[in-house]
Formats: C-alpha cells, sequence, structure tokens
C-alpha cells in the first residue's frame, strides 16, 4: 500500500521556505518520492517500500549499494536529468543519513546508470548480502 500525501501537506511543504537548491530537490522529492516513501521518509512494509531512516546512508556508502540506488523503479522513472537525480538523492541522504556517505554527482549518476542491471531485485539482494557481511543492518525489503 502507498502513504498517502494530502494536497494539503504537499501544499505547505512547497510553500516552506528554503534554499534554492535544496528547496528544487525538495519539491522533487514530494512530487517523485514521498507518495512511496512518505514525507517522513519511511515507506511501507506491505507496499514492499523501504525506509530511509538507519538505511539508506549504509547503502549510499557502498558502491554497489550506489549502483543499486540508480536503478531503483522510482529513479529510473522519474523523469528528472542526472543533475537533478543527484540533488534528490542528496536531499535524501541529508534528512535521513547525515554524515553517513558521500554525495552523488551529475557526473555519478550518469555513470552509475549506465551500469546495466537486468534485475534490480536481485541486485537489492546482493547489496544486503554484502552489507551484512560487514555487519550492517538495512531496511526490510519483501520482494521475492
Amino acid at each position: 500500500m502507498l502513504r498517502p500525501v494530502s494536497l494539503a501537506a504537499m501544499l505547505l511543504t512547497l510553500a516552506a521556505p528554503v534554499a534554492a537548491a535544496d528547496g528544487k530537490a525538495h519539491r522533487d522529492y514530494i512530487l517523485r518520492c514521498a507518495g512511496c516513501h512518505g514525507m517522513d521518509g519511511v515507506g511501507t512494509v506491505e507496499g514492499g517500500i523501504p525506509t530511509f531512516p538507519n538505511s539508506v546512508g549504509v547503502i549510499a556508502a557502498d558502491d554497489l549499494g550506489r549502483t543499486y540506488m540508480m536503478h531503483v523503479p522510482g529513479v529510473v522513472s522519474a523523469s528528472l536529468d542526472d543533475a537533478e537525480i543527484a540533488e534528490v538523492m542528496n536531499y535524501v541522504l541529508g534528512e535521513w543519513a547525515p554524515g553517513e556517505a558521500e554525495p552523488f554527482t551529475a557526473a555519478e549518476v550518469t555513470r552509475l546508470r549506465a551500469v546495466p542491471v537486468a534485475d534490480v531485485v536481485a541486485l537489492r539482494r546482493d547489496v544486503a548480502a554484502k552489507l551484512m557481511a560487514k555487519g550492517h543492518r538495512i531496511a526490510d525489503y519483501p520482494w521475492p
């Protein structure tokens, strides 16, 4: 089940005063990510949408994890250019994992999106196994 986001909440958030670059990334998060991950970044287990807190920074601190992040369906279908994707990803990291991973650059997004990924769910399992072997735990992901 996707998390509902009220129009009033989106409009109030869009009206909040924020820095120009962060403001656009915040708006892009609301318009392209919050419908599934929610305004609080917690997603839903029932909907198969992983939570950001205590997880996204660990994933973004790993090279394979960064590749995975560029291939999740919401990123692939976001209709944003690579610089805008980098800005939204950096917004997510700043909100839910400050200081846990290096910021994304547009050039890195371009490079990682060019990596062929046949099965993003299998890649997510590989990332989770790699991180677990290093003693890290990331958000549950119920897809088979």
